[in-house]
């Protein structure tokens, strides 16, 4: 049955690790929204929008996930903070995640049989649009049942449970021929996602600890003022910046495998790319989660994997060629393991409200849904007028700049 905490207890911060069972069950869920959110992006979608329009490939892509991840910057924080005052008796996150999945099966199948691109727009931002409210609750599941001291292990395998979604799903888009992918994405996002929802464990609020609603203030609420509450602030620009680093340096890798590298299989090798990307996330997770939670200190990791993704940009902008971008990989993925790991970890413990614990996570996840839509912006044009090895520039210097406003992080050692 249905794990209860009533009353204010529901709010408090949790002194108990869930079981076992509860934590695989979370992973394995992550690993299904992974691969229903990010792997598309990398295969399906590039394609897609070659074969709609194939002389403007670069700008339908930049379209397509521009306005998707629009969609996702405005329901996230609307999905968690609704999250917030549900009183299910199923649970407060439960709902929002059978219904996301739900919503996002549907979405991901409109994408297979969209017709053009105005189909294929309305199709993702579908996918961003439902599958956030399965990714809203299930951030806020983990302040509302892990302790804080054990948050960093819990956060490294969701870095771990990212990349490998995107290795499923790249690996389906390559096998799989035509727009066949999304049916497999669809198939993979359920069955990972089931065995999490059957076990049921969830908090359950008591209608009468939810405040009356009100229009003005719960839209006042996703307002949280840098003024007051300033490393809420500081931890959402410099995670806005590594996310942007990050994604400007993989928004275009297809096209820059076949354009610039004239590869003949890019497909093959984005999916080779990820692998190798893949074994750097989870050698740096395996042991940046757990040594961040041994030695009580996150800033330091944060700011580490900023300058390891910074650094893999610049090696690809120096050395544009096949052999470097597998050694980057590599790199790239040791930094993104180093920060997932560790970023969530720091993330959940500069919330302003325990009782708003999945709007202000919604607030916080714009910050990685932000880049989706400023990475092409600032790809095409930067690859039109100078070319791929400045665009990796352009995102080293994100990530080095994220790295460097951690600092300003205060309460969190």
């Amino acid at each position: 049955m249905t794990h209860a905490t009533p009353g204010p207890a529901a709010a408090a911060e949790p002194l108990e690790d869930p079981p076992h069972g509860w934590a695989r069950r979370f992973y394995l869920a992550w690993v299904g929204v992974m691969i229903g959110f990010y792997g598309p992006i990398q295969v399906l979608l590039p394609n897609q929008a070659e074969a709609l329009s194939p002389d403007h490939k670069e700008y339908v892509l930049s379209l397509v996930t521009g306005l998707g991840a629009a969609v996702s910057t405005v329901l996230n924080p609307l999905w968690g903070a609704l999250s917030d005052r549900t009183t299910s008796r199923f649970g407060r996150r439960l709902p929002w995640v059978v219904a996301g999945v739900t919503g996002g099966v549907v979405s991901l199948l409109i994408l297979a049989v969209a017709p053009n691109v105005a189909a294929m727009v309305l199709g993702w931002c579908l996918v961003q649009g439902t599958l956030n409210a399965t990714w809203a609750a299930l951030t806020a599941a983990v302040p509302d049942q892990v302790p804080a001291v054990r948050r960093g292990a819990i956060a490294g395998w969701l870095g771990l449970a990212q990349i490998v979604g995107v290795v499923v799903a790249t690996g389906a888009a390559a096998l799989v021929p035509g727009r066949g992918g999304y049916v497999v994405c669809a198939a993979a996002v359920v069955a990972l996602v089931l065995p999490y929802v059957l076990l049921r464990r969830d908090v359950v609020l008591d209608p009468r600890d939810v405040p009356p609603w009100s229009w003005g203030g719960f839209l006042r609420g996703f307002w949280v003022s840098p003024r007051r509450h300033p490393d809420f602030g500081w931890a959402w620009l410099t995670r806005l910046l590594i996310n942007l680093g990050y994604s400007v340096a993989i928004v275009y890798l297809l096209y820059f495998l076949r354009d610039d590298l004239d590869r003949p299989h890019a497909e093959s090798d984005v999916f080779l790319l990820t692998v190798v990307n893949t074994v750097g996330v989870a050698a740096a997770v395996l042991v940046s989660g757990v040594w961040s939670d041994r030695l009580g200190r996150r800033r330091v990791f944060v700011i580490a994997s900023g300058v390891v993704l910074g650094l893999g940009a610049f090696v690809i902008a120096l050395s544009p060629t096949w052999t470097t971008l597998l050694a980057a990989s590599f790199v790239l993925g040791l930094g993104f393991g180093v920060y997932t790991s560790v970023d969530f970890a720091l993330i959940t413990q500069v919330l302003p409200d325990e009782a708003a614990r999945g709007k202000d996570l919604g607030v916080l996840n714009i910050a990685s849904a932000l880049p989706q839509v400023l990475a092409p912006a600032i790809a095409a044009p930067v690859v039109t007028l100078v070319g791929y090895p400045a665009l990796f520039a352009v995102a080293g210097v994100f990530a080095l700049l994220g790295a460097l406003l951690v600092r300003n992080v205060r309460s969190v050692a």
